[in-house]
C-alpha cells in the first residue's frame, strides 16, 4: 500500500535545524513540515484515487481493457524509471528548487488529466503526472531530514509515517465520493481536478515557507553524484517493452510483436545490468549500484516487495472492476469497501515492532501465508456473484495485515544491515522495485482477468465472479512463493 522514497544522507551543512532559513522565508518549521507532507499525500491520493475511478472512465470515455490499465499503470512507470534520477537531482540542482518543479508538473498533468478527451491524451498526461511525482517525493525526505533535528526530526518522521498510513485508504474512499458526487455531471474528472487547486496552494507556500537553496561552488561538500542518462535509457526502454505487450498482448491475441517485445525487454534489461556494472567499475554513479545487490538478504527483500506490491496493485485493479462491473457497487461503496485493508495494513506498518519476540521471526512467512489464504477467501466468498457476507471483510482484514507484515518487516530488516554511505542507494532501489512490483502487478493480473472475463462471453456477476475466483489463486500463489522465501531467512 505504501512504499518508502530515497533518501540522501545528510551532509553537515544540511543538518540544520528547521529555524536557520534564508531571508525571505517563513520560518516556522510547522508550516514546512506542512506543505511538503501534504504534497506527500497528494501525490499518495493519486496512486489510488484513479482506482475507484475505473470503471467509470472505461464506459465515459469507452476505454479498452488494455487502456484502462495503462491509465493506471502510466503513472507508475513513469515514476518507477525516473524516481531515482529525481532525487539525485534534488541534490545536483537543490531540494526546493525540485520540490517546487516536480509539485508545477504534478499540478499541471493533473489538470490536463481532468480535461483529457480520450483514453489516449489521458494516458499522456499519467505518464506526466508521475515524472512530475519522480521529481517531488523524494525531496520530502530530504528537505525534513535538512532542516530539523532531534525530537523535532523525529515528530516529523513520525507524521511523515502517518501520511504513508492513510493515504491508501483516504485515496479510495476520497475517489469513491468524488465520482458518485458527480460535480456538476463531471463524472471521474475531479479525481484528477481536485489536485488543481491543492497543487496551487502548496506552490504559493512553497515558495514562502522551504528554505532556499544554498549557492554551492564545485568541489564544496560530499561529490556529487551523476544522472546515469544512458542507464536511464536503457531501463525505461526494457519497463516499456514490456508493460506494453502484457497490457495489449491479451486484446490483440498475443500477436508475433508482443512476444518479440517481451523478449526485446529481457535483451535489453541485461544490457542495463552490464552497464550499470560497468559503470561501477569505473568509479562512476550507476542508476543501480551492483554492490547494494550484493548485501546478504537483498536480492531476497527485491523479490519479496515485488511480489508485495504486485499482489497489492493486481488485488486492487481486479477487485475493482468484479465490485463495480460484476456487482454493480457505486464508486463511494466500492471505497469504502476497500477502506479495511488499506487501514488495517498502515497499522500493522506502524506497530508491528512491538509485537512479542517470539513472534518476529515468523512475520514475513506468516504474512504472505495469510495474504494467500485471503486471496483464496475472497474469491471463494464472491464466486457465485453474491456479496460475500461479514466474512468477506475479515478477508479482506487478512489480505491487509498480511501484505503489511510481508512488506514493513522485510524493508527494514532489509535497509537496517545497509552501511551508511548505500543508504541512498538501497532505499532507491527497494522504492523502485516497489513501484515496479505495482506495475507488474496491474499489467498481469489485469490480463489475467480482463481475459478470463472475455471468455465467458458477455459480462455479469457471475462471469466477473469466475474471472475473480482464478486472479485470485493466481494471486495466492504469488504469495505462497513469497511464504516459501520468508523461509528461507527463518532457517538461516
Amino acid at each position: 500500500m505504501t512504499t518508502t522514497t530515497p533518501s540522501t544522507a545528510a551532509d553537515p551543512a544540511g543538518s540544520r535545524p528547521a529555524s536557520s532559513k534564508a531571508p525571505g522565508t517563513d520560518n516556522r518549521p510547522g508550516r514546512l513540515l506542512a506543505v511538503v507532507i501534504a504534497a506527500q499525500f497528494m501525490a499518495l491520493l493519486d496512486v489510488f484515487i484513479v482506482n475507484v475511478a475505473a470503471p467509470t472512465i472505461r464506459t465515459e470515455l469507452g476505454a479498452s481493457g488494455a487502456g484502462l490499465q495503462l491509465v493506471i499503470a502510466g503513472y507508475t512507470i513513469t515514476y518507477a524509471v525516473l524516481l531515482i534520477t529525481g532525487a539525485r537531482l534534488g541534490d545536483r540542482l537543490g531540494h526546493r528548487r525540485v520540490y517546487l518543479m516536480g509539485l508545477a508538473i504534478f499540478t499541471v498533468a493533473s489538470l490536463a488529466c481532468g480535461l483529457s478527451q480520450g483514453t489516449g491524451e489521458l494516458i499522456a498526461f499519467r505518464l506526466l503526472q508521475g515524472a512530475g511525482s519522480a521529481l517531488l517525493i523524494p525531496q520530502v525526505l530530504s528537505l525534513i531530514q535538512r532542516n530539523f533535528t532531534g525530537e523535532a526530526r523525529t515528530k516529523a518522521l513520525g507524521a511523515y509515517s502517518a501520511v504513508l498510513a492513510v493515504g491508501a485508504a483516504a485515496g479510495q474512499v476520497l475517489g469513491g465520493v468524488l465520482v458518485s458526487a458527480d460535480l456538476f455531471g463531471t463524472g471521474w474528472r475531479p479525481v484528477f481536478l481536485v489536485n488543481v487547486p491543492v497543487g496551487v496552494v502548496l506552490l504559493v507556500m512553497a515558495r514562502r515557507v522551504l528554505p532556499r537553496d544554498a549557492a554551492r561552488r564545485p568541489g564544496q561538500g560530499r561529490r556529487e553524484r551523476g544522472l546515469d542518462l544512458p542507464g536511464l535509457v536503457l531501463l525505461g526502454g526494457a519497463v516499456s517493452l514490456l508493460t506494453v505487450p502484457l497490457v495489449l498482448g491479451q486484446q490483440e491475441g498475443w500477436p508475433l510483436w508482443s512476444w518479440l517485445s517481451m523478449g526485446s525487454a529481457v535483451v535489453l534489461f541485461a544490457l542495463f545490468c552490464a552497464y550499470e556494472s560497468r559503470l561501477a567499475r569505473g568509479g562512476g554513479a550507476p542508476l543501480i549500484a551492483p554492490r547494494v545487490l550484493r548485501i546478504p538478504g537483498m536480492g531476497l527483500a527485491v523479490f519479496r516487495i515485488t511480489a508485495v506490491m504486485a499482489v497489492n496493485a493486481g488485488f486492487l485493479f481486479v477487485l475493482t472492476l468484479h465490485i463495480q462491473g460484476g456487482l454493480g457497487y457505486s464508486a463511494l461503496r466500492a471505497g469504502l469497501t476497500f477502506a479495511p485493508t488499506a487501514v488495517v495494513f498502515g497499522a500493522v506498518g506502524l506497530t508491528w515492532r512491538h509485537w512479542p519476540a517470539a513472534a518476529q521471526r515468523a512475520l514475513i512467512p506468516g504474512g504472505f501465508a495469510l495474504t494467500a489464504v485471503s486471496a483464496v477467501a475472497v474469491g471463494l466468498l464472491l464466486r457465485d456473484g453474491g456479496e460475500g457476507g461479514p466474512w468477506l471483510y475479515a478477508a479482506f482484514v487478512g489480505i491487509g495485515a498480511g501484505l503489511s507484515l510481508g512488506f514493513s518487516p522485510t524493508l527494514t530488516r532489509a535497509l537496517s544491515t545497509v552501511r551508511p554511505e548505500d543508504a541512498a542507494d538501497a532505499s532507491g532501489l527497494l522504492s523502485t522495485v516497489a513501484q515496479l512490483g505495482q506495475l507488474i502487478g496491474v499489467a498481469c493480473y489485469g490480463a489475467l482477468f480482463l481475459n478470463r472475463l472475455e471468455s465467458q462471453g458477455a459480462p455479469g456477476a457471475y462471469s466477473s465472479a469466475d474471472a475473480l475466483l482464478v486472479c485470485a489463486y493466481a494471486l495466492a500463489a504469488a504469495a505462497a512463493l513469497g511464504a516459501v522465501s520468508g523461509l528461507v531467512r527463518l532457517r538461516r
